[in-house]
């Protein structure tokens, strides 16, 4: 895939998508955007100006003054990118249980979901990007050279996701929610989630239950070297 190769990853939470995104994305030392992060960006924001996330109309405007930019790393801290709102480094701010129950319903507004899908796509026309969300082979870049989706079961994807909150938070921390308890939420969010992350009729599923991450890159590297030789994915 040469040029402007765009590669759209998407599944729910917990799939695997945000890692296997990030290290397929330094593999072919392509740009990784990570959208989820521009919706956490602007919950982050709402809570931080004290807007309802469930007034539509306001986060919309508030989206189109956020200024919310996603660049490669710029400290070595662990973070995969680094998050700024208005010149701001949020990068780990947007990770807070706050706003990991804010993201669903502050997503879920059309009025939201327009002009931060406008930014998206505006960036994927800058270069070769790995973009992973929700519904980027279905809606943001339909026309994306190569779409993956990445599925996992309910009890796969709370347990990867607790055990990236016990390595970052510590067994000790007070707020390290339970495995039920991250269940739950993963369980939540796939509720309010679920129109809007349906997997692109082309697209190309993975299930990932059994997979280490290296095994799904391997397989997904199988895709990229037929897209480079087709210019389509087969």
């Amino acid at each position: 895939m040469q040029g402007s190769g765009r590669i759209a990853i998407d599944g729910p939470a917990g799939s695997g998508k945000s890692t296997v995104g990030e290290q397929l994305a330094r593999h072919l030392e392509y740009l990784y955007i990570d959208t989820g992060a521009m919706y956490r960006a602007l919950a982050w924001l709402a809570g931080h100006e004290g807007i309802d996330v469930n007034d539509g109309a306001a986060l919309g405007t508030l989206a189109q003054h956020a200024e919310i930019e996603i660049k490669r790393p710029m400290i070595a801290d662990g973070r995969q990118y680094t998050v700024t709102v208005r010149g701001r480094d949020v990068t780990w701010d947007i990770r807070s249980s706050g706003v990991t129950r804010a993201v669903s319903p502050v997503s879920a507004h059309p009025e939201v979901r327009s002009v931060l899908i406008a930014r998206q796509r505006a960036m994927a026309q800058e270069g070769c990007v790995v973009m992973v969300g929700r519904d980027i082979g279905a809606v943001v870049l339909p026309d994306a050279e190569l779409k993956i989706y990445l599925m996992a079961s309910l009890q796969e994807r709370a347990r990867r996701r607790h055990a990236e909150l016990l390595e970052r938070l510590g067994e000790h921390n007070p707020t390290l929610p339970s495995l039920s308890e991250v269940a739950d939420d993963i369980r939540r969010r796939d509720g309010i989630d679920h129109d809007n992350m349906q997997p692109a009729q082309d697209a190309i599923v993975i299930e990932t239950d059994t997979l280490s991450v290296q095994q799904v890159l391997e397989t997904i590297y199988t895709y990229v070297e037929d897209t480079d030789e087709t210019g389509t994915q087969s």
